[in-house]
């Protein structure tokens, strides 16, 4: 299994998207980090799973959510890296930066 890391955005991100669900409720928000966390061990243990979708950048959508995790592969250090939790109803522009 490949190690991980959640850059500073997207663990600002994320941090954000929890906050937001546990006001709805502790329910969906623990549903939200659930399948959140199941969709990174999958990113982790399959990274070419999910197709390439600008440059060097994967996308798996988060099942049941709104969200997309956006990362890329390191495969010289077997790391998968991070870069956003990505709300996809934001400006598509906004994913890659």
């Amino acid at each position: 299994m490949y190690q991980y890391i959640l850059n500073s955005k997207a663990q600002e991100e994320y941090e954000t998207s929890v906050n937001f669900y546990s006001e709805k409720g502790e329910e969906i928000a623990i549903k939200f980090v659930e399948t959140t966390e199941k969709t990174i061990i999958l990113i982790r243990k399959k990274p070419y799973l999910y197709k390439k979708s600008y440059k060097n950048f994967h996308e798996a959508v988060i099942k049941n959510f709104p969200f997309s995790i956006i990362y890329s592969v390191e495969e010289q250090i077997k790391t998968v890296i991070i870069f956003s939790v990505f709300h996809n109803n934001r400006n598509p522009k906004k994913k890659y930066k």
